[in-house]
């Protein structure tokens, strides 16, 4: 290509990604909101588990996890709603139902001193919840790739993904605060009332109409993306590993400064994800896939084999800017391969990996810490990511 061409395609790329941004900014917003309602319970949770119902680890580590199973098994669910009814229907479903679980919490909160009921009511609002997250994500991957079309999914997964990870580094600490100042009841009712204002921002936009077209089961839909999938699910191994183990880790080596490996992590995430969001729609999602997973196991390796902190650091930057777009490079792969009819399912069936890969890989990286210690398990992730680089392989040479 001649310098002038390259010249006026790089104006073009930045048009491209400044247009997609200005046209998925309302959906960007409703989902930091939702996702925020998602993360400001997260830290307060155990807390009341363990504190005010005295109920115990195992009680807690339940309702942590149910969350998570519920969004898994309920993702076909989301996207057949968001590919039949529209994704309009499917993101204001998962918003009313997070007003529900609040109103679970709420219920909770008045029967603290039933231990087993308000427990029960917990239950009960977290997998509320976890229904009402993978609503509103497959819901708004699915109307950001029809608001856009194809050839941008990966900007606007992108966006999308800088919008959750945002919202559950600002909620987390945000519900502390409430807690701190109002108790488990603040919190509740701040989880009736947040998605009040995505629902303002989402009810006014333009309803994408429901594509007609064949539409294959669930199970052929994940056939077609099961591929990509498995990509995703390697490359994420190492974000749960630096989620779950990093201060372990820390602690076992006798240095201090283990929460700024999350800040490490969310750099390297968002710069990469802001700079280099149309990547993958430009040069091919499995092209970019593959080289953003060397980024990440270079960097988990970093964290595994370095003598130092900073070495640590400079590796959660290396792992957060490889993992940003491994999602969007494998999503455009996932997305290619369905009719557009389907697009919805295929968006719950992708992110199903996710869940996937977070619930089992956490607890046999546990298993493998009580063997070999903490640090073996970001070897593990390194595994995992060039595992991930072997699928990314087999995508290119697959059509």
């Amino acid at each position: 290509m001649s310098d002038s061409s390259t010249a006026a395609a790089m104006p073009a790329a930045r048009g491209a990604s400044r247009s997609v941004f200005i046209a998925t900014l309302p959906l960007t917003l409703a989902v930091f909101i939702g996702f925020f309602m998602v993360g400001l319970p997260m830290p307060v949770l155990p807390l009341y588990v363990d504190g005010t119902l005295a109920m115990g680890a195992l009680a807690v580590g339940i309702v942590a996890g149910l969350q998570f199973a519920a969004a898994l098994l309920s993702r076909a669910a989301a996207g057949a709603l968001a590919d039949r009814r529209g994704p309009k229907r499917a993101v204001t479903c998962g918003l009313l139902l997070g007003c529900v679980a609040g109103l679970f919490y709420l219920l909770a909160s008045s029967l603290s001193e039933r231990p087993s009921a308000a427990f029960a009511a917990l239950l009960a609002g977290r997998a509320v919840m976890g229904c009402a997250e993978s609503l509103i994500v497959t819901g708004a991957l699915s109307w950001g790739v029809a608001r856009v079309g194809p050839p941008h999914a990966g900007r606007v997964m992108a966006w999308v993904g800088v919008a959750i990870y945002a919202a559950f580094a600002l909620g987390a600490p945000a519900g502390m605060r409430v807690h701190d100042w109002a108790g488990f009841a603040g919190v509740a009712w701040a989880t009736v009332l947040i998605p009040l204002g995505a629902l303002a921002l989402v009810l006014p936009q333009r309803a994408p109409q429901a594509l007609g077209g064949v539409r294959p089961p669930f199970y052929r839909v994940l056939g077609m993306v099961w591929l990509p999938g498995l990509g995703l699910a390697l490359s994420s191994v190492g974000f749960g590993m630096i989620t779950g183990f990093v201060s372990l880790l820390f602690a076992g080596r006798g240095w201090d400064g283990a929460a700024w490996m999350f800040t490490a992590f969310g750099a390297g995430f968002i710069l990469a994800r802001v700079f280099f969001a149309g990547l993958p729609d430009r040069l091919g999602g499995a092209r970019v896939a593959s080289a953003c997973v060397l980024v990440e196991a270079a960097g988990l390796w970093l964290i595994w084999g370095g003598g130092a902190p900073v070495w640590a650091y400079a590796g959660a930057v290396l792992t957060g800017a490889g993992y940003s777009l491994a999602f969007p490079a494998f999503g455009v792969e996932a997305v290619r391969r369905v009719p557009p009819a389907s697009r919805g399912m295929a968006m719950g069936a992708y992110v199903a990996f996710l869940d996937v890969a977070l619930g089992l890989g956490s607890p046999a990286a546990g298993w493998l810490a009580g063997v070999r210690g903490y640090a073996a398990v970001f070897a593990l992730g390194g595994v995992c990511a060039m595992a991930a680089l072997a699928v990314g392989v087999a995508l290119r040479n697959k059509p």
